[in-house]
């Protein structure tokens, strides 16, 4: 049987407090990466650009719409950390249980599994590509 082992509150509160800033700071990026969208502009559709400027714009959102879904990602992972902090299971491998590396957490304290589950997982996501042997051409040396 696992035993759990908790990090200290005199670690964790810090810890808490630079995630809540984090998220602050990410739900503004988002709101402003909103605002700045091309697409926002309700008076876009009666606009009759010419072609350069609606590459633009398209190009615009696009790069705006990738921005934000990285801002939620990262969101996402905020919360989750701080909800496992809240109910005390920070730092513990979501796949095997085990504590995971307090050096990794430093690194990226929204760490979800130590580096053996880690790279267990991205061995199994990417799985090798087969190369196809060349077929000869025909030709005699």
């Amino acid at each position: 049987m696992k035993s759990i082992i908790q990090f200290p509150a005199k670690l964790l509160t810090p810890l808490r407090e630079y995630l809540q800033h984090q998220q602050m700071k990410l739900m503004k990026s988002k709101s402003e990466l909103k605002r700045e969208d091309p697409f926002a502009d309700s008076l876009r559709v009666d606009d009759n650009a010419d072609i350069g400027k609606e590459a633009a714009e398209q190009f615009g959102h696009q790069r705006s719409e990738a921005l934000r879904l990285e801002v939620d990602k990262m969101l996402i992972n905020i919360r989750k950390t701080l909800t496992k902090i809240k109910i005390g299971k920070y730092g513990l491998c979501e796949k095997c249980g085990y504590l995971i590396d307090t050096d990794r957490l430093a690194i990226n304290p929204t760490a979800e599994m130590c580096m053996n589950c880690q790279k267990k997982a991205a061995t199994v996501r990417r799985p090798a590509t087969k190369i196809k042997p060349k077929k000869p051409s025909g030709q005699k040396l």
